[in-house]
């Protein structure tokens, strides 16, 4: 399994080519049926979630769906425009989040610092500052050792990724 992933085309990258190929496909009025390419992405009910959102947006009917979406006050500890994955209430006028609970105290440590490596990277992405990238690395909780993301820098930039030194 491993040969197999070292060998092939990242499953990220893949399911990115076939949604741009399925966003083609939709732009067509006339398709009225599933494409064959969607059986590709994977995800279970991928196709029933996206429908059934598309259709509360359409018709205003407030159904509760999982939403990825800024936080605002939804989630304590958390900034305004960090984005979060909650139960909405979505209807013409977008996803209204429902409201939440506290996150335990282990659980919002572990998410804020995703949400931090998250802003880094962002950031990195949208200046190409080596610095930035390697501080987003390094705030990774799957990372956090100066060496190893020394190391992911090195292969990030090795393999193509337009970051200055």
């Amino acid at each position: 399994m491993l040969e197999e992933q070292l060998a092939g085309v990242p499953r990220a990258a893949r399911v990115a080519e076939i949604e741009r190929e399925l966003l083609e496909l939709y732009r067509d009025p006339a398709l009225t049926e599933k494409p064959a390419l969607l059986e590709q992405r994977g995800g279970a009910y991928y196709s029933e979630a996206a429908i059934g959102l598309v259709a509360s947006l359409v018709t205003d009917d407030g159904a509760v769906h999982e939403v990825d979406m800024r936080n605002g006050s939804t989630l304590e500890g958390l900034a305004a425009d960090d984005v979060v994955e909650v139960p909405a209430q979505v209807g013409a006028g977008g996803p209204v989040a429902l409201a939440q609970a506290p996150l335990a105290p282990e659980l919002l440590g572990l998410v804020q610092h995703v949400a931090a490596y998250e802003r880094l990277a962002a950031k990195a992405a949208a200046t190409g500052e080596a610095a930035t990238a390697r501080k987003a690395l390094l705030a990774h909780p799957l990372v956090g050792q100066y060496p190893l993301a020394g190391e992911l820098l090195d292969r990030l930039l090795a393999a193509g990724a337009e970051v200055p030194a």
